[in-house]
């Protein structure tokens, strides 16, 4: 096994991460997130016409760069380091692949050149705060999976849970319900919803296909901890969708849970981008700042901190690049990164000083990207207890009762 990055691999680093230098510091940061899409669309275009950033990991046959997960994951530590407010999560990592596995061809005809080119966003609608269950990256709090009750999987809500209920209907389907949290919910211009159909005896989830502008569907955007990652409210009253492939609860379960290890990968990566930059800044400050005559980072108590800090980044580092290589490792890897991103800046708020805890100061971009990642995608305990069941650790499940 070769553990170098290709050239190719190189250069997408080098390119992405000289453009965004440029065009993505913490002022373009603030300034784009209080847009009414949350990111900047000039740059989401840049991205997209000149580095083909929404369909990297797409196939060359529509429209994609034709990459594979490693890539992705480089390209995520890159946007990871800058704290980049793009549609790329919610449309590339969690939107796109689920069409790509379970599309008809003439969805994926449709829908994927649009995808790749940048000019579609996407987001995925599952009611509450599901998207992590959802995944397959945690469970419930008892530990149990959730796809084994009698009307579905218990994320997905249903009849007196709440959630989004599919109707069919001669011309198609409807959609009536709620689903709020939508990364990119309130600008995606197609939504995949996940939505309860077929009543108590024989339920089932299945995905459909909205369009932003449907009849009956009103979005709002959402108050987020971290603006950089808009969440939006999705309600649907009779709002007409198309049932994204075929009517297959498991193969909708499996596309789920395999865009969920490939989203672990990149997400793990990007976190570990976003630790090295804040740790960059972090050893910068403690080198200027001066304090009885000599820098403060001369200090040896301060100088232990920042090698412990350093060596919890490249565990993380190592963990990630190993989940892109395998994803089945990934949602261990987003653990650790998860864990790495949260230790990291809020040492770094510390080291800082009095200036680290101001409200203004870039550190506590990052702090929010630390606690609203682990919220949406963990906690990371739960995270390492749902792969310990999966890796069957401690046995299996009847032989645990």
């Amino acid at each position: 096994m070769d553990a170098a990055f290709t050239a190719e691999q190189d250069e997408i680093r080098r390119t992405l991460r000289e453009l965004l230098a440029k065009r993505c510091g913490p002022e373009e940061v603030r300034a784009a997130v209080d847009g009414p899409p949350g990111h900047d669309p000039a740059l989401w275009a840049r991205l997209s016409e000149q580095l083909g950033l929404p369909g990297l990991a797409l196939p060359e046959e529509y429209g994609g760069v034709g990459c594979g997960t490693a890539e992705l994951a480089l390209a995520c530590e890159e946007t990871g380091r800058v704290l980049l407010p793009s549609p790329l999560l919610a449309t590339s990592l969690l939107t796109a692949p689920l069409l790509a596995r379970l599309g008809t061809p003439q969805q994926r005809r449709e829908l994927l050149p649009r995808i790749a080119d940048g000019s579609l966003t996407c987001a995925l609608g599952i009611p509450g705060d599901a998207l992590a269950r959802a995944l397959a990256l945690t469970g419930d709090e008892d530990g149990e999976d959730d796809d084994a009750g009698p009307d579905g999987p218990g994320w997905a809500g249903g009849g007196r849970s709440g959630g989004v209920q599919a109707r069919p209907g001669d011309g198609g389907w409807t959609l009536y319900g709620e689903a709020d949290r939508v990364l990119d919910g309130h600008s995606a211009g197609l939504l995949v919803v996940a939505a309860h159909t077929g009543g108590f005896a024989r339920g089932r989830v299945l995905l459909f296909l909205v369009r932003g502008d449907a009849p009956g569907l009103v979005r709002a955007r959402q108050t987020a901890l971290d603006q950089t990652r808009p969440l939006g409210r999705l309600q649907l009253r009779d709002v007409a969708a198309d049932l994204l492939g075929a009517d297959d609860p498991a193969a909708v379960r499996a596309a789920l849970a395999g865009t969920g290890r490939t989203a672990c990968a990149a997400l793990a990566a990007e976190a570990v981008g976003a630790a090295a930059r804040i740790l960059d800044r972090t050893v910068e400050h403690v080198r200027d700042r001066e304090q009885f005559g000599r820098p403060i980072g001369s200090f040896q108590a301060l100088k232990h901190r920042l090698a412990d800090l350093y060596v919890r980044l490249q565990a993380a580092r190592s963990a990630a690049y190993y989940g892109a290589w395998d994803p089945g490792a990934a949602p261990l890897a987003l653990a650790q990164a998860l864990e790495a991103l949260r230790v990291v800046t809020g040492e770094a708020i510390q080291l800082h000083g009095g200036i680290g805890f101001t409200w203004e100061h870039e550190a506590h971009l990052y702090f929010k990207r630390a606690t609203a990642d682990e919220l949406l995608f963990g906690p990371v305990h739960r995270l390492r207890a749902r792969a310990a069941r999966e890796a069957g650790l401690f046995g299996a499940p009847e032989e645990a009762a």
